[in-house]
């Protein structure tokens, strides 16, 4: 019984391994929180999806320096646990794909919360949602590659949540809008 449960300790402790979610020309990296002591790992996974910004959504824990020397950003966007994302977190992560796809269309944005199950999933959902996609879609999209993601308490707050075409693109680029 004791090696049982000791199994089953040891798997409630395996996260899931980073995933990455393409639609509409953008992309995004869904991780855990990476160490100061997994930090190069961390990096060489992010490199492997031509990450460009880190979008933290948890406290800082880690050092963010050795990503800006490889010319990855860091954006602090904290809220709490379990919880959905005020409307300046929004506001702000919006803000940020507008700028990093105009600049970069083929870069992606990584997104990591402790777990990567809960806040980090519900800002790559609430993009989805904006370019368009169902909110069940989109929760099943990321559910399929992230086990467990979005608990009950964000599930309605995506399922009241309404876009304002706040991602769509001007200036011919592919995710522009033809009716205003």
């Amino acid at each position: 019984m004791a090696l049982q449960h000791s199994d089953t300790m040891r798997q409630k402790d395996i996260r899931p391994p980073p995933c990455e979610i393409e639609y509409k020309n953008m992309k995004f990296l869904i991780t855990d929180r990476p160490t100061d002591q997994n930090i190069q790992a961390y990096i060489l996974e992010l490199k492997k999806h031509n990450v460009k910004d880190v979008v933290r959504v948890c406290e800082p824990t880690y050092k963010i320096e050795e990503l800006r020397s490889e010319g990855i950003s860091v954006k602090d966007l904290a809220y709490d646990d379990g919880t959905s994302p005020p409307s300046d977190v929004i506001e702000e992560w919006f803000e940020l794909l507008k700028i990093r796809f105009k600049e970069s269309p083929d870069a992606c944005v990584a997104v990591h919360c402790v777990a990567g199950l809960g806040r980090a999933p519900v800002l790559v959902a609430l993009a989805l949602i904006e370019l368009g996609m169902k909110y069940e879609d989109a929760v099943e999209m990321i559910r399929k590659k992230r086990r467990g993601a979005i608990n009950s308490k964000q599930l309605a707050f995506l399922e009241k949540y309404r876009p304002k075409s706040r991602l769509k693109m001007k200036n011919g680029h592919k995710n522009s809008c033809c009716v205003q």
